[in-house]
């Protein structure tokens, strides 16, 4: 990171000449490449497997894997400023690159053997297969000691049974990062990781979600029956399934607090932008104060959401070093930005007023898209006590 030549209490928040590059370079791809087609995949909810690709071309996909696996090897401010933009103009875009990237690619990075890497890193972080991450299932969200979901070992393979739900990127992921139960009696701490090919035998796909938002980003169930994964392609352990899943989280929490922060300044901008142009009474609609006052509160939490951001971002970025967790400043970013995301969309539709309510209007996308936020890889509730917990010195 660039730093200042005062003494400060803290990293430095400066962009270096390749954070502001590879920034601009995602707010391009994503004007040119997204802005026209986003509002067609919303309404189809069509996989947009053609601009996942490009994006995958241009490095997006494993941008903080390191060259060797297929990456970009870069940063982790780095991919939250990609992320940003990319949401900025379809959060469905985006989904599928924060779970490529955070919750799929950092885990093998992270916790892969040499031969996983190869096998199952290097053609999703080089953007030539999708990657995902699965441990929902149908009875078990937050609570992962609850899941059914079986694998048993039989010689060097295990046998795998269970049905996995709310998979994104599922119906298009070659690969996924599985979490399964292989000691019923230690609840959680019987969980082991697994990394599957979708193209085996005893894989299949379940029904796909009709979704409220982030529609084109893809999220079905999954079903195992009777598929053998080798046991070399058990991730860590047998029984450190959930530290790995709990792990990969708090990466992906930046993730989702990026993706918010994207929605919630696209939601900003047009709101300024209508705010303007828009005539009633006589006036701007601007100049009216119940009007002017959204904006103020909307800037104010967009930027307090950045900073958790990047804050995180940073806290992460140091734990390569020193091997310290991030939980903390993720939860927070995650917590704060994702609630900031539905502010701002929910001030957006209101200060459009009935063209804020169709579809010929951005921002009742972004109302939808935003949802989700507050809702996958912790729900608000769960990082309120995540935070808490933490604060109180409570396991």
């Amino acid at each position: 990171m660039a730093t200042s030549g005062n003494p400060s209490p803290g990293p430095s928040l400066d962009l270096t000449e390749e954070h502001k590059m590879i920034q601009m370079a995602a707010r391009d791809f994503a004007q040119k490449e997204l802005a026209p087609i986003a509002a067609e995949f919303d309404e189809s909810g069509e996989f947009p497997i053609d601009t996942i690709t490009k994006m995958g071309a241009m490095g997006l996909m494993g941008i903080e894997v390191p060259e060797e696996y297929g990456g970009a090897g870069m940063d982790t401010l780095s991919y939250v400023l990609a992320l940003e933009q990319i949401c900025k103009v379809d959060a469905a875009h985006g989904t599928v690159m924060s779970v490529n990237n955070s919750l799929y690619c950092y885990a093998i990075n992270r916790f892969g053997t040499e031969e996983q890497k190869k096998t199952f890193l290097v053609p999703v972080a080089s953007g030539e297969s999708v990657g995902a991450y699965s441990l929902t299932e149908p009875m078990s969200g937050s609570d992962a000691g609850t899941m059914r979901s079986r694998a048993v070992l039989d010689g060097d393979e295990y046998i795998i049974n269970g049905r996995k739900s709310w998979v994104s990127s599922a119906p298009y992921a070659k690969y996924i990062l599985l979490f399964t139960v292989t000691d019923p009696e230690k609840r959680h701490r019987g969980i082991s990781a697994f990394l599957v090919d979708a193209d085996k035998p005893g894989y299949s796909r379940g029904k796909t979600e009709p979704k409220l938002g982030i529609r084109a980003s893809g999220t079905s169930e999954i079903v195992f029956e009777n598929y053998r994964c080798p046991m070399s392609s058990r991730l860590g352990e047998e029984g450190e399934g959930f530290k790995i899943a709990m792990t990969v989280l708090d990466a992906g929490r930046i993730g989702i607090a990026s993706q918010a922060l994207g929605i919630a300044g696209a939601a900003y901008e047009a709101s300024v932008e209508y705010a303007r142009e828009r005539e009633a009474f006589g006036q701007k609609i601007g100049q009216f104060q119940g009007i002017s006052f959204k904006l103020a509160d909307m800037k104010t939490k967009i930027e307090a959401s950045r900073l958790l951001t990047y804050q995180a971002a940073l806290a992460k970025e140091r734990s390569k070093d020193t091997g310290d967790r991030f939980t903390l400043e993720a939860a927070m970013a995650k917590l704060f930005a994702s609630e900031t995301a539905m502010f701002c969309s929910h001030a957006a539709v209101q200060i459009h007023g009935g063209v804020g309510y169709s579809k010929e209007f951005p921002v009742e996308r972004y109302f939808r898209d935003a949802k989700i936020t507050e809702i996958y890889e912790g729900t608000s509730e769960i990082q309120r006590m995540v935070i808490s917990r933490l604060e109180l010195g409570l396991k």
